[in-house]
């Protein structure tokens, strides 16, 4: 068997330098992937859906359709600075999605691009198709929502820091290495961090990796992008102590919570589940969760043998095995503080995790395709085929129910805001105009106001400084359900607010006098 699977074209001796050296293979594999990819968010996920919560503060601070929500200590500006080019001149959710949609396909392919050299291209067009087809990443492709951003920096960083360690040399892998950490940082700081600490520690303490310069390159990166962070933190939040303080408080206090269970609840098709102590309905939603870490090892192993296989073409042995373990290594620290340190869950949290898991995910699975080609008896190959191809039919199938899912909730919630701000509008609650109450943030930018909050995590407001808004522009105070309004406006004229099927019934409060 193992002299059958050496003669397969993932494990045998390079014979070529135009494999490695060239596109002329891979680019059509990682083109396809990334086309695929693209075309599955225009076509599925595009139409018809809204602008989330988060989405409608990270949108509105560089234009869209209302004034810039309030800010919390815990989000970046990353996410603003990419849509910008589009939010800045038109409030279109769809002109946004489509933008983000073939921005994050091209991100893909550029990320995949990188790894050429590391990886061949069958087991890199796998990895790209494992982390494509996941419904978190198709929901979150056209998303204004930096987890995804990034998961692709994270595979960037990994890759330029592989090729900055093996070829000393190539001194774009040290821009590379730096650049892709600073994105992270600049979009998630926290992810930004636990990204750097492997890979600095990498470049530090593992034998034939020490470069310091790759660890100055990570080190920089980590810097600089977190300097926009830092400096809003001087401006706007008393200081970075203070901001760090704040976004702790908001996320419920960092320390040891083990939220394993909340993720695998969540990923039965829940953006948020805070606090998870839902019941866990559809356990076929977490089968592929599961195997992952069976996949992975797998992988990791198939990968040294495959090392000890084949020898790269410019003299010197591939280095699959020492790839596949870095990025299960970074994969595992990117997924430490949404393990162990918060008491919530939400499946894009780990989308930097599962971007580089896929990569020992597909050396497991080419390795077990080979095995079926080169390894089994001829008259079992057809059961052996089907039995694979069973399982990621199912998968897939998985995968697209879930999806779907989601975007019926998506959109059932851009109808419920969309017909909250036709009621507000019918009521005089035209911009310039101020929201407050039951999710004000995403009701306020449908109807082009801006929203503010007297208490809880986007408190940006004084209950007096609501009543004086009142005077003077247009005033809107959102209650849900049977909700009582708060003190301040339990004297204000309360109207039934149109209700969305499935959603529940809101009213509004609006002051007593109206404006002249």
């Amino acid at each position: 068997m193992q002299e059958r699977l050496a003669l397969h074209p993932v494990h045998a001796p390079f014979r070529g330098r135009s494999r490695w050296s060239t596109g002329g293979r891979t680019l059509p594999w990682l083109l396809t992937v990334a086309g695929v990819f693209t075309a599955a968010q225009l076509i599925l996920v595009v139409p018809g859906s809204g602008l989330g919560w988060d989405e409608t503060v990270y949108v509105s601070q560089v234009g869209g359709n209302a004034p810039p929500a309030y800010f919390s200590a815990p989000r970046a500006r990353g996410i603003s600075y990419l849509v910008a080019p589009v939010a800045s001149l038109t409030a279109s959710t769809t002109a946004i999605r489509v933008y983000l949609a073939l921005l994050s396909g091209g991100g893909l392919f550029a990320c995949l691009w990188i790894w050429r050299r590391l990886v061949p291209v069958a087991v890199l067009g796998c990895a790209g198709a494992v982390f494509s087809l996941l419904w978190i990443t198709l929901f979150y492709g056209p998303q204004a929502m930096p987890n995804l951003w990034c998961a692709l920096g994270a595979l960037a960083a990994a890759g330029w820091f592989l090729r900055a360690v093996h070829r000393p040399g190539e001194g774009r892998a040290l821009i590379g290495v730096g650049s892709a950490v600073a994105v992270v940082v600049l979009m998630r700081p926290s992810d930004g961090l636990w990204l750097a600490l492997p890979l600095a520690a990498s470049a530090l303490l593992v034998p034939g990796w020490r470069r310091p310069a790759v660890f100055a390159a990570v080190a920089m990166g980590l810097l600089v992008g977190a300097v926009p962070w830092v400096v809003e933190a001087y401006a706007h939040y008393g200081g970075l102590g203070a901001r760090l303080h704040r976004a702790s408080e908001i996320q419920g206090g960092l320390g040891w919570h083990m939220a394993v269970d909340d993720q695998v609840r969540a990923l039965d098709g829940r953006s948020l589940c805070r606090p998870c102590d839902v019941p866990w309905k559809h356990p076929v939603a977490a089968a592929w969760w599961f195997a992952l870490p069976v996949l992975t090892a797998g992988g990791i192993t198939a990968a040294f043998r495959a090392d000890r296989d084949s020898r790269a073409p410019w003299g010197r042995r591939l280095h699959r095995g020492p790839a596949a373990l870095l990025a299960t290594c970074t994969a595992a620290s990117l997924a430490v503080p949404y393990l162990f340190l918060i008491d919530y869950a939400a499946p894009r949290f780990l989308l930097p995790a599962y971007a580089l898991l896929a990569l020992p995910v597909a050396e497991c699975l080419v390795f077990l395709a080979a095995f079926l080609v080169t390894g089994v008896r001829p008259s079992l190959r057809p059961v052996g085929a089907g039995v694979l191809a069973l399982a990621l039919t199912g998968h897939l199938a998985v995968q697209y129910g879930v999806l779907r899912h989601m975007l019926d909730v998506n959109r059932s919630l851009r109808a419920h805001y969309s017909a909250i701000a036709a009621g507000l509008h019918r009521l005089g609650v035209r911009p310039p105009c101020m929201v407050s109450g039951q999710d004000a943030v995403p009701i306020a930018y449908y109807a082009g106001c801006t929203s503010r909050q007297p208490g809880g995590h986007d408190a940006s407001i004084t209950p007096g400084g609501i009543e004086d808004a009142a005077r003077h522009m247009p005033v809107a105070v959102v209650v849900a359900g049977d909700n009582a309004p708060p003190p301040y406006a339990r004297t204000w004229r309360a109207t039934a607010l149109p209700h969305v099927r499935g959603r529940e019934t809101y009213r509004v409060h609006l002051p007593p006098t109206p404006l002249p």
